[in-house]
């Protein structure tokens, strides 16, 4: 059995293994997201994924892989990396009280378009309905329209990571994104489970996670790829 150590080095992996394992799409020895739920690919041997991008690449435009210190292998051919995100990781040391002065809800199916239409307006880009089957989605309501969220992404039975941190733009600065986070993670925290995050480096928003009690782990890079 791998130790935490070791999932958090590779977590779209592990993830895959376990707790999303429902959602794997698998091209030798190369593991994938099903396109409808997530972009993500994860591998531990860069030679194996030239092949395995050029099959996963008929079924999605754009995909990324993940990896702390690999890169991996393409065909360029037929696909190209675009850009490589240079990002890191943070764990939950020691978590940080917060006064919550917000009510703050458990989001359900019947919010899905609430969801994504929010994350879509701030962060534009690769979110996909299906992605709230991921885990827990929390949010605030202000006369009854959703205007912040905070949700959990990659999981294993060791650690849940705490993501699509989303406010509205008419309501930034109200300490509503630092709620939702402090809220996730005690909720994680319930599960017996190690609340993670992860973000791109030099991020302003890395301070607010400092200041909750999380700390910078390693490297963790995303390697955005997309079709010729």
């Amino acid at each position: 059995m791998k130790d935490l150590q070791e999932k958090l080095k590779n977590p779209v992996w592990h993830s895959l293994q376990e707790a999303h394992k429902k959602f794997l799409i698998e091209y030798d020895g190369v593991k994938f997201y099903n396109p409808e739920i997530n972009n993500f690919g994860a591998f531990y041997n860069p030679d194996k994924t030239k092949n395995a991008s050029n099959e996963y690449s008929k079924k999605v435009e754009k995909f990324f892989f993940v990896s702390e210190d690999k890169t991996p292998i393409i065909d360029s051919n037929t696909i190209i990396l675009e850009k490589k995100i240079n990002g890191c990781q943070m764990v939950l040391e020691n978590l940080i009280d917060v006064k919550i002065t917000e009510k703050i809800i458990l989001l359900t199916k019947d919010h899905i378009d609430e969801v994504y239409d929010l994350i879509w307006l701030v962060m534009p880009g690769f979110y996909q309905k299906r992605g709230f089957e991921m885990g827990k989605f929390f949010g605030i309501f202000k006369e009854k329209k959703l205007i912040a969220i905070s949700g959990q992404r990659l999981q294993t039975n060791d650690f849940i990571e705490i993501s699509s941190v989303v406010t509205h733009p008419e309501h930034t600065r109200k300490g509503y994104a630092k709620q939702l986070i402090y809220y996730t993670t005690k909720e994680i925290l319930k599960e017996n489970k190690l609340p993670i995050l992860h973000t791109n480096r030099g991020n302003p928003a890395i301070s607010l996670y400092e200041k909750l009690g999380y700390k910078l782990s390693r490297d963790m890079n995303w390697w955005l790829i997309s079709k010729k």
